[in-house]
Order: C-alpha cells, then structure tokens, then sequence
C-alpha cells in the first residue's frame, strides 16, 4: 500500500513538472541590442520569433543615448512618445510579456524612432497542449529556447499504464 501511495505522488510530482514552461528570454536586437544606428531592422527581427505570454524581452543600450518607452499602437505609428505605459532608462531593461497581443516599444530620442529604433511584438496564444517547452539560454540568434519533445508526456502515459497494473 505505502508503495502505490509512494509512486502515486511521484507519478502527481512529476507531471506537475512536465506541465512548467520558462519563459524565453530574447535580447532584442541580438548582439547589437537596442540602437538607432541603422543596424537592426526590428521589426524584421520580431517577425522571425514567436513570442508567448510569460516571455522575456531584453532590451541593452547606452542610456545616456537611448531609452526604451512602451507605447500604445497610434504612438508606435506616429514615433510620438509624449504619452507611454511605461518607460524605461537603466539600459538593460526586462519587460515581461504579460498577456496576449501587441506590445510597441519605441526609443523616445528625437529622430531614434523615425530612424527605425521602434518594435512591434506580437504574443500569440500557445498553438497547442504539446507545444515546446522553453528555457533561458543564449543562441546564435539571440533567443533563448531550449525544446523538449514529447518524451516527458510519453513518459507519463507510461507511468499512468504501469500506476494502472499496480491497483490490481
């Protein structure tokens, strides 16, 4: 009896595991980071990642020239950033991506953003229940992923059938 207890709150523990996913953590801009000098097309950059809710957006620049401002999508289109959500200046600013949807991100110095130094992130809705798991780690790409197949819910199947044959 203490057995089947034993593996029953294993067999909970470890799909309780299997069902976490970190966050992806993406600098944006990769290596050259968050600058006006023309050598990042960021918004060809957010096109190539999928972002999900939970994700982490890194931004790295000089702050005695740059700054990040959150902005909603008429500020984006306009570069006007008189009005933001949020507004960050350390220079190696965290935004969390907290909810499905746009996020826009525009640097606030005259002329950065009209110079292209301004971001659309688009979070999407996971695609499905098995969808990848993913964890911070740094990449040629400069985005952090880390993918599991569908071992972990293989395995779980498989403890569920053996937990079944040890009831009888």
């Amino acid at each position: 009896m203490a057995l089947k207890k034993t593996l029953a709150i294993s067999f909970l523990m470890m799909m309780a595991l299997c069902g976490v996913s970190m966050a992806t953590v993406y600098q944006v801009g990769d290596s050259a980071g968050w600058t006006s000098m023309g050598q990042v097309d960021y918004q060809d950059w957010a096109a190539n990642k999928n972002f999900h809710v939970g994700d982490i957006l890194v931004f790295n620049y000089n702050n005695q020239f740059h700054n990040v401002k959150q902005v909603k999508r008429q500020g984006f289109e306009s570069c006007n950033a008189t009005s933001p959500i949020a507004t960050y200046t350390n220079g190696s600013d965290t935004v969390t991506l907290e909810k499905l949807g746009h996020f826009y991100f525009i640097c606030g110095y005259p002329g950065h953003c009209q110079a292209g130094q301004k971001i659309d992130v688009f979070v999407a809705p996971p695609t499905s229940n098995l969808s990848p798991v993913t964890s911070p780690q740094s990449s040629p790409s400069g985005s952090s992923s880390l993918y599991f197949s569908n071992l972990s819910w293989s395995l779980g199947v498989l403890l569920a059938f053996c937990l079944s044959g040890l009831a009888y």
